[in-house]
């Protein structure tokens, strides 16, 4: 018959027991023994503030202070916790307490008190403190992460409104400088069309006028399809991203193609939108700063309704750490835009690049 599978050995508890007189520990150490044998317990003595301070710059879990030594005492021993930052749970032990001193021991820091004619509870004791300790650490530790979450959130937030910012007043610009000036142009010929001396001058006026306004309704749909494609509505992601792609490269000669891996859900969710802005948007920094002859796009469905996204191009490349260590300039305001577009989606956005060897940019959304 096969050997029982052995069972993990518990940790060995350490305590560091502040006594002046050896005997007491030894007592301390048999009593532990007979009332959890299947503990380990190491006990180490200091009976002077010297030795106290030195004995802690170590890792304990519990410390055992008796309460009359002639020497030292819990409360000294609470002090210096206290001023060291020292989160070690002192227990006091000893041979007879008031009940006026127990509550103000326990008043000054000490989480318990035991007495030395009682040494058979001091396991449950040692445990109770333990977990306490272990429990007010878990919640330090989620307090750490919930003001460090919070801290993030306000910084996304902020940087939430700088970027609606940004793309409004992109938005004023094109609305002003491009379909504002065109119309402006259409006033004008329709007002001279008015004016004019004979029909057919009226009449070339007018037809300006209508080129002018057929070029403002073109105008009108990249915009709406920069803002949002209407392919990603009707037709998908990939089709959107397709269309995209081509809208920019064509006209600049760049050679590209579009991949996708996975199945496309019926039902995009709002990263979808993202994806198409991040395409644009490094179709953009490619054309305006890359001199590359050819791009990849590369969209993969993964699980719970996440998008993979790749952008490659064999362009000039750049330095990363020169380009993004530092404030938002006209240099970097597009990267910038991404990678807050990509967060605030809840997602991440690494770009891998090295000047002369192009720029892949790689986000899960």
């Amino acid at each position: 018959m096969p050997d029982p599978a052995p069972t993990a050995q518990a940790p060995t508890i350490r305590l560091l027991c502040v006594e002046d007189n050896p005997d007491d520990v030894e007592l301390m150490a048999i009593a532990l023994e007979r009332s959890d044998p299947h503990r380990q317990y190491h006990l180490h003595r200091v009976d002077d503030a010297a030795s106290f301070v030195e004995a802690i710059q170590q890792d304990w879990d519990v410390i055992l202070c008796d309460f009359n030594m002639p020497r030292f005492s819990p409360y000294a021993a609470l002090q210096i916790l206290l001023a060291r930052r020292c989160g070690t749970p002192l227990v006091v032990v000893t041979r007879a307490i008031g009940e006026e001193a127990a509550v103000h021991v326990l008043r000054c820091g000490a989480k318990d008190y035991l007495t030395k004619d009682k040494l058979g509870t001091l396991p449950q004791i040692i445990e109770r403190v333990m977990s306490e300790r272990q429990r007010a650490q878990e919640k330090e530790r989620l307090d750490r992460e919930l003001e460090a979450a919070y801290r993030r959130l306000q910084k996304l937030s902020a940087r939430l409104v700088v970027a609606q910012e940004r793309e409004r007043s992109l938005i004023s610009r094109e609305l002003h400088d491009q379909l504002g000036q065109t119309l402006t142009g259409v006033m004008i010929h329709l007002h001279a069309a008015q004016r004019a001396p004979d029909e057919e001058t009226a009449r070339k006026y007018t037809n300006t006028a209508m080129d002018m306004a057929n070029g403002a309704v073109q105008q009108l749909k990249t915009l709406s399809f920069s803002l949002r494609p209407a392919q990603l509505d009707i037709l998908g992601l990939v089709a959107a991203v397709q269309s995209a792609v081509q809208r920019v490269a064509e006209p600049t000669g760049l050679a590209f193609t579009v991949t996708s891996r996975g199945t496309e859900p019926s039902e995009l969710g709002p990263n979808a939108a993202v994806a198409v802005r991040l395409v644009q948007e490094a179709l953009t920094n490619v054309v305006r700063h890359a001199h590359a002859t050819g791009i990849t796009v590369r969209l993969r469905f993964l699980p719970q309704g996440r998008i993979g996204l790749l952008v490659v191009d064999d362009g000039i490349g750049f330095d990363k750490q020169d380009l993004l260590s530092g404030h938002e300039t006209e240099r970097n305001v597009g990267l910038y835009g991404m990678i807050e577009r990509t967060e605030l989606a809840g997602g991440r956005l690494h770009i891998r690049t090295r000047p002369g060897a192009g720029v892949a940019i790689r986000a899960v959304l």
